[in-house]
């Protein structure tokens, strides 16, 4: 699976923050609750833990049930993870979602020979699940929609590079032309009414794990809702999805990794019902004869993609969405990515820096991002 490694996510107090654009996490760490920053960047104990808020001595029962925290930190997908709610029924929500992820996790892996994707790769057809069908098709629009950058057909090429395995080397040219004429999602049969999907060529093979993670923050969203819960947070190894906002009404806040150096911050995004995921070669890569090689793979080319971006973030309401975009903007390069925001902005945003140190910034999430770089916002 492909994963995106690029936040942490801070609960910051409601006082602002001055000087938190390149902000070393350190500095971020003196305004921030430790416990609750252990929490949310997957360092926990695995274990669940209950924390009760109140805003003073004469706080009702009442008002200490709705601020009363069940946070969950698990290890899925290949990530750590923390899933976070509050109010009376916050711990219900946290159990059935934790359940969720290892449901989806059972089900998606590329390495488990028991699950759906991995027999469907061996067998070259399958009657895929309701979770994996809707992935499938979701996949499929993407790949249409972004002219081929997210494609779940490049698993071969993946493997030829090494990274499912982190058996890390440079494929040679005949190799490579040979998997890159399997990495065609154009070649995935899938009806959606039977979901039934086959591969026209022999070797084919998909990974899911482009837009998996997203689609589980979205599905765990959607949990919280129907158990009653208001105001949560989840972070799944990097892909950040909150519901409301925080008890006290203010909204979340995120820390976005720098990709410059990973002790950073390159800015603050506060958000509120939305999703926040991060692209960046930085987050896996390995050194051959001197080269780094990130594993944010070009589908046109089998190498990996040298657009000019070195990071970008999506901030959608979709969380599965964000996830394929995620890695698609990168691919496209900034100019590109601008345009394909500029055809689409009524479904997500975007902040992307580019290699030689500039960030862009689009006008809707303009106001709500604090840095101390110098930003360019891009207007429709």
């Amino acid at each position: 699976m492909n994963f995106k490694k690029a936040l942490i996510v801070c609960l910051i107090p409601a006082f602002v923050i001055s000087g938190c654009g390149k902000t070393t996490k350190e500095e971020v760490n003196n305004t921030t609750n430790q416990e609750t920053l252990a929490q949310v960047s997957g360092q926990g104990t695995g274990q669940d833990t209950e924390k009760t808020e109140s805003s003073g001595t004469e706080a009702s029962s009442d008002d200490e049930s709705q601020d009363a925290e069940v946070s969950r930190d698990l290890f899925a997908m290949d990530t750590y993870m923390t899933l976070t709610a509050y109010g009376e029924h916050a711990q219900e929500a946290v159990d059935k979602a934790a359940e969720r992820v290892e449901a989806l996790d059972a089900l998606l892996s590329t390495g488990d020979e028991n699950s759906e994707i991995h027999q469907l790769n061996q067998k070259g057809e399958a009657t895929l699940s309701e979770d994996g069908g809707y992935l499938v098709e979701r996949a499929l629009e993407l790949y249409d929609k972004t002219e081929g950058a997210f494609d779940i057909a490049i698993y071969p090429v993946m493997q030829a590079w090494g990274f499912p395995t982190q058996e890390y080397h440079v494929p040679d040219d005949a190799t490579l032309k040979e998997k890159l004429i399997l990495a065609d999602a154009s070649k995935v049969n899938y009806d959606k009414d039977t979901r039934k999907i086959s591969f026209d060529r022999d070797g084919m093979e998909i990974d899911l794990g482009g837009i998996a993670k997203g689609y589980t923050s979205s599905q765990i969203m959607q949990i919280y809702q129907d158990c009653g819960v208001t105001s949560g947070l989840v972070n799944l190894g990097g892909n950040v999805q909150a519901l409301g906002c925080k008890t006290d009404g203010s909204k979340w806040k995120v820390a976005i990794q720098s990709p410059d150096d990973t002790e950073d911050y390159l800015g603050i995004l506060e958000i509120e019902n939305q999703a926040v995921i991060t692209s960046g070669g930085y987050e896996r890569y390995f050194e051959e004869d001197g080269v780094t090689y990130h594993h944010i793979i070009d589908p046109t080319t089998g190498y990996p993609a040298d657009s000019g971006l070195i990071s970008v973030t999506i901030v959608s309401d979709d969380g599965t969405l964000a996830d394929g975009l995620s890695t698609s903007l990168f691919i496209m390069g900034e100019e590109k990515a601008a345009q394909f925001w500029k055809e689409n902005s009524e479904k997500f945003e975007t902040i992307m820096e580019t290699a030689d140190g500039k960030l862009y910034v689009t006008e809707g999430i303009a106001d709500s991002l604090t840095t101390d770089m110098e930003v360019t916002v891009i207007n429709k």
